[in-house]
């Protein structure tokens, strides 16, 4: 079976896209500088497949590094890209640090891969790209317009993208698909794996599970007078074990020569927005559990509202979004317990 370098396996979708793939049969070699994850992710991915995957502890930005892990696997055939910070209010506050590393790790990357001839890349891209889309661009399709990022975050990814598109006109053997995001929640059904960023989290559902344990005082829901229908952002929730297969689908696309394109796009979403109160909500009553919350002032950076059209996923590469909501903020909180139990 082919090897597949994922880069950021020990985050939280890296790591999840790496049991889907080993599961699938693929050999799986990890890059991780683990600056926003734990080498303990290992020991859940190996629980759950029964395997371990191949592991280094290298930057991406780490040339020498980077060509070592290349010469060491000659048999890698794609590689999927998730190394980057990711944490939108981080971004406004110390955008230098995201532009060199997301930027920079992208570039060192694609001179790698031609370098080993390794011509297959799934990008790791976010709806961030879309802005905060028109009515008429809602939901938002792959055909809505590239607007102004509001976020240093939102703008790497669509350099990033750029970089990918222009590399691709100057190599006609390289071959990319773009996988843009809506917002990954959830964990793993067996809870042995599930999203733990270092520190106090960036993301929405983290921080309401580890308040609701009792780990941070109150959520701080930033802003309740959006034009949405409770005042509160409204996002396209996926569950990150689904948004995981897609990446199986993508690499199984280029591997198998069923691209249409050089560089394609999709959107990953459920089709469905939800604001942050609605997910407050539901994640009290399905758990019973106290979560206290405070309204505050809006976030700098932060749209009001997207979802995905995800039709073009569903069609084209045969993907879907299927877990209820429900489902997957008990899978948050069976692994926000399971981590307590650790403990």
């Amino acid at each position: 079976m082919s090897r597949i370098l994922v880069t950021g396996g020990t985050g939280y979708i890296g790591s999840h896209t790496t049991v889907e793939l080993m599961q699938q049969g693929y050999d799986v070699t990890v890059v991780d500088n683990l600056s926003n994850s734990s080498v303990d992710v290992l020991d859940g991915i190996e629980a759950i497949v029964g395997k371990r995957p191949q592991f280094a502890n290298v930057d991406c930005n780490d040339y020498n590094a980077m060509d070592k892990i290349f010469c060491t696997y000659p048999d890698i055939k794609a590689v999927i890209h998730f190394a980057a910070s990711k944490a939108v209010g981080e971004s406004v506050e110390k955008p230098l640090m995201y532009y060199r590393n997301n930027i920079g790790s992208l570039i060192t990357l694609l001179e790698i891969m031609k370098q080993h001839d390794v011509r297959n890349i799934v990008f790791s891209s976010s709806c961030t790209v879309y802005g905060q889309p028109d009515d008429e661009h809602l939901p938002v399709g792959e055909d809505a317009p590239i607007q102004k990022a509001l976020s240093p975050y939102g703008n790497t990814k669509q350099i990033n993208e750029e970089i990918i598109r222009d590399e691709a006109h100057a190599d006609s053997n390289l071959h990319a698909i773009l996988l843009r995001y809506f917002n990954p929640i959830g964990a793993h059904p067996s809870a042995l794996i599930g999203e733990l960023p270092n520190g106090v989290p960036q993301n929405l559902l983290p921080f309401v599970t580890q308040t609701a344990a009792g780990l941070r005082k109150e959520l701080k829901v930033f802003g309740d007078d959006y034009n949405t229908p409770d005042g509160s952002c409204i996002r396209d929730y996926i569950y990150v074990v689904d948004l995981a297969k897609a990446h199986v689908k993508a690499v199984e696309r280029m591997l198998e020569g069923k691209a249409d394109e050089q560089v394609e796009v999709f959107n990953l979403g459920t089709g469905r927005g939800l604001s942050v109160l609605e997910i407050v909500r539901t994640f009290i009553d399905v758990t019973g559990v106290n979560l206290p919350y405070q309204i505050v002032g809006r976030r700098e950076g932060d749209i009001e509202q997207v979802w995905a059209n995800p039709k073009k996923a569903n069609e084209v590469l045969g993907w879907r979004a299927e877990t209820p909501t429900r489902d997957i903020l008990a899978s948050a909180w069976k692994w926000q317990c399971h981590l307590a139990e650790k403990k």
